[in-house]
């Protein structure tokens, strides 16, 4: 046990909670679901996500954050009023099937391997750039709430720096509830119940649902959730866990699972060194924040209260404060190859502007504006055409000896042989 690694798998979970759930409670709203389809569509998503966050965690020892899709929830706030609830329902099914599809036979992995590293992380610090930026638009809204817990954090951070989320969560709590800002409401019933809906399917909710659905979980949460884990030097099978939480969603479909997925904003507090030190004791932080899900989950409405009812710049401020590290080392890795340095660039900006086109978000958009911008840079340097994903510019000139040099590399021994230290965790695949 770690307190630290519980503490972020907590504020992870508050955090998927805070801003993703309103935009569930806004598309049950649109579409007229009734309380108890509602009620079972939250009960879905949070055991969905509880029993992979506990499950994948444990079996990898792993920090394995899982989510509900925020991307398909934003879309079905639209589109889900378009169609018969059933109807969309089907079409949540055959999202699940197609993404387990994709990832289980490796065909997802195989794509995203080809992309150079610096233009995914680029896409990751696009991400996290407006979550960074939240931070002082709370300081204009709520001037002394946001800048009572920036100033926590950064205390805490040069004394106590495991601590530091912790605490800036402490300050922020008690300075909103000294000026009156928590409304919390827990006088609803307790336990969720789920609510069976059998699917219909149709075209139109296929094509109007499921695709945009399926598009924007594999771009905006599959590709960024794996980032994460990379980034700090974790490499779990990804057809495990990519096919598991596909199959997930598939299963709790017909219960209003829209989808369930690997996370990239909460999975980067716990992925890093603000969890814990030691990367191999990370995982806890997955596991506790499995259990919150399904706490949450059992306990719908009353526990939801508790999250939806936080102030939204303590909630804003409190997601900013706990992914600086995250998006700070995102952003070093988009800069440090310089051959691709240009793509990256394209691909940070295209996915920080936020620019969303046929419901599909910017997450998507960027990445493949990074890699049409890689192809034609290619193109510009005069580079032999080869299979896309086959640069070696990271490879020393030289030959196969220098190749020889490079692999015994004392450190790459040390990383093969023994138990992965914490220094070696980001340089091992570069060197490699």
């Amino acid at each position: 046990m770690s307190f630290s690694a519980v503490n972020a798998g907590v504020v992870a979970m508050a955090v998927s909670y805070a801003g993703p759930l309103a935009l569930v409670l806004a598309a049950a709203g649109a579409a007229g679901l009734s309380a108890a389809q509602t009620s079972s569509w939250v009960w879905a998503i949070s055991i969905g996500a509880g029993l992979t966050c506990v499950g994948l965690s444990w079996w990898s020892r792993t920090p394995v954050i899982t989510a509900f899709s925020t991307p398909g929830a934003a879309i079905l706030v639209t589109a889900l009023a378009q169609h018969d609830y059933a109807e969309a329902v089907g079409a949540f099914l055959c999202a699940g099937v197609a993404a387990t599809a994709l990832t289980v036979t490796g065909v997802f992995t195989r794509v995203l391997a080809r992309i150079p590293e610096g233009i995914v992380s680029a896409m990751l610090a696009g991400i996290l750039f407006s979550f960074g930026t939240a931070i002082f638009t709370s300081l204009r809204s709520a001037p002394l709430l946001a800048g009572a817990m920036v100033v926590g954090y950064l205390l805490a951070k040069g004394l106590w720096p495991t601590y530091a989320v912790m605490c800036a969560l402490a300050v922020g709590l008690v300075t909103a509830w000294a000026g009156g800002g928590l409304h919390l409401d827990v006088s609803g019933p307790g336990l969720a119940v789920p609510h069976l809906t059998a699917p219909h399917f149709s075209v139109g909710a296929l094509i109007g649902i499921g695709v945009p659905l399926l598009v924007a979980t594999l771009a905006g949460q599959y590709a960024p959730g794996m980032t994460v884990l990379r980034a700090d030097g974790y490499r779990p099978d990804e057809r495990v866990v990519c096919g598991t939480t596909g199959v997930v969603s598939t299963l709790l479909a017909p219960f209003g699972s829209h989808a369930i997925n690997p996370a990239a904003i909460t999975a980067a507090i716990c992925t890093g060194p603000e969890a814990h030190r030691d990367p191999a004791r990370r995982w806890v932080a997955g596991v506790s924040c499995g259990i919150g899900y399904l706490v949450v989950g059992c306990f719908g409405s009353t526990l939801v209260a508790l999250f939806t009812g936080l102030p939204e710049a303590l909630v804003a401020t409190l997601a900013g404060v706990a992914l600086l590290g995250a998006f700070s080392g995102s952003l070093a890795r988009t800069v440090a190859d310089e051959r691709h340095r240009e793509a990256s660039v394209v691909t940070f900006l295209a996915t920080a502007s936020g620019v969303t086109v046929a419901g599909i978000g910017s997450p998507f958009w960027g990445l493949l504006a990074g890699v049409l911008a890689h192809l034609l840079l290619k193109v510009r340097r005069g580079e032999p055409a080869r299979a896309f994903g086959e640069d070696r510019d990271l490879e020393p000139a030289g030959g196969a000896e220098r190749r020889r040099q490079v692999a015994d590399y004392p450190a790459d021994r040390a990383v093969r042989d023994a138990e992965t230290p914490p220094d070696r965790l980001v340089g091992q695949p570069f060197r490699e």
